[in-house]
């Protein structure tokens, strides 16, 4: 079975590139320098330090294999050349949330970019697919925790 591909927008492999380059060559030396300082300290079993570091060192390298895995089955969505007939990742949507008359504003990105506080929503998440191939005037139904949500799709942009 071949892995899923990861729907990146450009900004978000940009994005992804630079935290693996910084914590390459950046945190792996800072850690390496705490540890080297820390067993300079002496006895190791009872050292709070050098356990804290390696606890970083750990994480750091985990962050590093889970971007380079990202990134080996990255599929960048070229933003200029998205379809703007109808919603799809790349896109920036304007609907009109019908219980609580307001708009909202999304941006459709793959899964690894999504942030709600940033209004970037997964295309895998409820919203997300349900938003999916839907038009301009569209009234598209999701169901969520909390019910079922309607909004109406005003405007459909490319991501900026």
């Amino acid at each position: 079975m071949s892995e899923k591909k990861n729907l990146l927008t450009y900004a978000g492999l940009q994005s992804l590139e630079n935290e693996l380059e910084d914590l390459k060559t950046v945190r792996r030396k800072e850690v390496a320098q705490k540890i080297k300082e820390a067993r300079e300290q002496g006895d190791l079993s009872e050292n709070a330090e050098y356990d804290a570091a390696k606890d970083e060192q750990r994480d750091i390298e985990a962050r590093i294999e889970e971007i380079e895995k990202i990134l080996k089955n990255a599929e960048v969505v070229v933003e200029d050349s998205v379809d703007l007939d109808k919603i799809n990742v790349g896109c920036s949507v304007k609907v009109f949330d019908m219980e609580y008359d307001e708009e909202i504003e999304f941006k459709i990105v793959g899964s690894t970019e999504a942030n709600s506080l940033q209004g970037k929503i997964s295309n895998e998440s409820p919203v997300g697919r349900a938003l999916i191939g839907s038009k301009v005037g569209d009234v598209v139904e999701v169901e969520t925790q909390v019910g079922m949500i309607q909004y109406r799709v005003l405007e459909i942009q490319r991501a900026g």
